[in-house]
């Protein structure tokens, strides 16, 4: 056999055997898995995490605090019910405040995700600030990591260090982008979550959120559904992707 056709089959072989690894991380997540509606296991003390996420997290943080920093997570894993209560409390706050459902679903997911879609279901994205700095009241506000905010060096030292660990930020500041607004504290596991997009995709999201019993559901149409997927949950960064 010439050496050039060893490399070739033995190349061909390497990249099979890597596409057969991801199919089989993919088809390790149900549906019920990535819409937060199963009872996965969980690690870390104050979040939940998924394994793999678990122990990245925690060599990131010890990386964080010998750097001075403390790293504290706001959220983590939060499930379909969560979501629900998240949904349900803001809902009633802008339609109360004279929004029409409509535009109170619009302003919702500006920054809030509709229940059954969130990355938070998966286990493998936090919410993070740095617990050393002065707590502002509203923690997560973009002017808090921007400029002379209380977590602007914490940002700093995240844009330079998460991506070794396998964290990335979802929704970032770049021009253009559509979707959810800039959150500079939110990170994604992507060894874990890129896989976990993947299969997502490949639910009939139509079906499911038509089919929702949540407030103001009845105004999901087909259109207002494909204009999210694509926008809320496809347009992030594209490291995740």
């Amino acid at each position: 056999m010439l050496r050039r056709d060893f490399i070739k089959i033995n190349s061909l072989g390497i990249i099979g055997l890597f596409l057969s690894s991801f199919n089989l991380i993919q088809s390790k997540f149900s549906k019920e898995d990535l819409m937060g509606k199963s009872n996965p296991s969980f690690f870390g003390e104050g979040y939940k995490l998924r394994k793999e996420a678990h122990e990245a997290f925690e060599k990131m943080r010890i990386a964080a605090s010998k750097n001075g920093f403390k790293i504290k997570v706001v959220s983590s894993y939060r499930n379909y019910a969560h979501q629900n209560r998240i949904w349900e409390r803001k809902y009633k706050k802008f339609t109360s405040e004279g929004l029409s459902p409509i535009e109170a679903i619009r302003k919702i997911i500006e920054y809030s995700t509709i229940p059954g879609t969130s990355r938070h279901h998966w286990g493998t994205d936090l919410d993070i600030v740095d617990g050393n700095a002065a707590q502002p009241k509203g923690l997560l506000l973009e002017e808090n990591f921007e400029g002379n905010g209380p977590f602007c060096k914490f940002k700093e030292w995240m844009d330079k260090h998460a991506n070794s660990f396998g964290f990335y930020l979802v929704y970032t500041d770049v021009v253009n982008r559509k979707g959810f607004k800039y959150e500079p504290w939110h990170y994604s596991y992507a060894p874990l979550s890129v896989p976990m997009l993947k299969a997502y995709q490949k639910l009939d999201i139509n079906i499911e959120l038509q089919n929702a019993n949540l407030l103001g559901s009845k105004f999901f149409t087909k259109e207002f559904i494909n204009q999210y997927v694509k926008e809320n949950i496809s347009d992030i960064n594209p490291k995740l992707l």
